[in-house]
């Protein structure tokens, strides 16, 4: 896993939604994520109407089979499940999912990543699928018609990622072609009934994202985001933090800070952290929360010392080295340095020397740490 240590510069918009939205201001730290295009140009590759070569997705009521392997990531498996359902909301229809088999058939959906799906990996080895725009790459996938991919099998739509991500976004832009937007469950988006769906030939790819990280944070959610969350959801647990990642990722981002007013993203719910890393989201904190340790933890085990690197640095290191312990090996961002309590200045006389001397100790941390 990766595990990144950098400072942070963020510029925050405010956004007013329906009461179906998000409530909260988002920080939008590169979210330019839909304006990238296909490799072959802006036009749509699914089609409601038959055309030549093109793929049967679903056709007459008939959904094709998704077929992908069960030691793929556990977030491709989920996410190929979602997969299911947005084809059943604009079709009616739900395709079967068929894990490490490839039934005899016309036509099936092949899903799987780079080095994780032997399936894949053999239709590259024949020579099949060429990977070269895609292999070695971060986040990149693939969309292609394969035909006589296997003996018992006529032909396959295959979406592969050159990594987690890269699978998960090659399901989740089929699913916003065939008519899903990203924002179906967060606004409401209608989606538009279709009779038939059809994958035109071709190779579909975005390439690699023009920027490596791409997120939210969600900030001054108090109290309106809160309030609905708690009472939708019990709170900002791993059920409410499901949807976020999945909005995240069908905006083609990878990134979160967290919600921080009186909440701790890894010590409010033991399941969200874990839920993350299986989506590959990034997690990291804000400007005011170093170490991977939210502020309102330090309220909580900080057994009232003061949040004063002056004063006392001991305590403030070992509730730091405790943060990056848990970290473990999520894909994170670290904010190193520190604000005084409340997001002020630590003191009137702190300078420049105290804060060299607190990122030259978090850096002593995160290499005695993570080796």
């Amino acid at each position: 896993m990766c595990r990144l240590f950098r400072f942070h510069c963020c510029i925050s918009i405010e956004c007013q939604q329906s009461p179906t939205l998000f409530r909260a201001v988002l920080l939008l730290l590169a979210f330019g994520l839909s304006q990238t295009v296909l490799a072959s140009g802006n036009a749509s590759y699914v089609s409601t109407k038959k055309e030549a070569l093109a793929f049967p997705l679903c056709v007459s009521g008939i959904p094709s089979t998704i077929c992908l392997n069960s030691k793929d990531y556990p977030g491709v498996v989920r996410v190929a499940k979602q997969l299911q359902d947005d084809i059943y909301r604009v079709t009616g229809s739900h395709p079967g999912l068929s894990m490490d088999t490839i039934p005899r058939s016309h036509a099936v959906v092949l899903i799987g990543t780079l080095g994780k799906d032997p399936v894949i990996d053999r239709l590259v080895e024949k020579k099949k699928l060429d990977v070269n725009g895609i292999a070695g790459r971060w986040e990149t996938f693939l969309i292609q018609v394969v035909d006589n991919p296997f003996p018992n099998v006529a032909r396959a739509l295959v979406i592969v990622g050159s990594d987690k991500r890269g699978t998960i976004y090659g399901m989740y832009d089929l699913s916003e072609q065939i008519g899903v937007s990203p924002w179906n469950w967060w606004a409401d988006v209608h989606v538009k009934k279709q009779s038939a769906l059809y994958v035109l030939p071709g190779r579909y790819t975005r390439g690699e994202p023009k920027i490596k990280y791409r997120g939210i944070f969600i900030n001054d959610e108090q109290p309106a985001l809160w309030g609905w969350a708690s009472e939708k959801f019990g709170g900002f647990n791993h059920k409410f933090y499901a949807h976020v990642f999945e909005l995240i990722l069908r905006l083609k981002g990878n990134y979160l800070w967290p919600a921080m007013w009186g909440r701790a993203f890894y010590d409010d719910d033991s399941l969200t952290a874990p839920l993350a890393d299986e989506y590959g989201i990034v997690i990291a904190t804000s400007h005011h929360e170093p170490m991977m340790r939210a502020h309102d933890e330090w309220r909580r085990y900080g057994k009232g010392g003061k949040w004063n690197y002056e004063k006392n640095d001991s305590s403030l290191r070992e509730f730091w080295r405790e943060g990056i312990k848990r970290m473990g090996s999520y894909e994170s961002v670290v904010t190193l340095a520190m604000r005084g309590d409340g997001d002020e200045p630590m003191t009137q006389e702190a300078n420049v020397a105290l804060l060299e001397r607190i990122v030259m100790d978090q850096r002593k941390i995160l290499a005695d740490v993570t080796g």
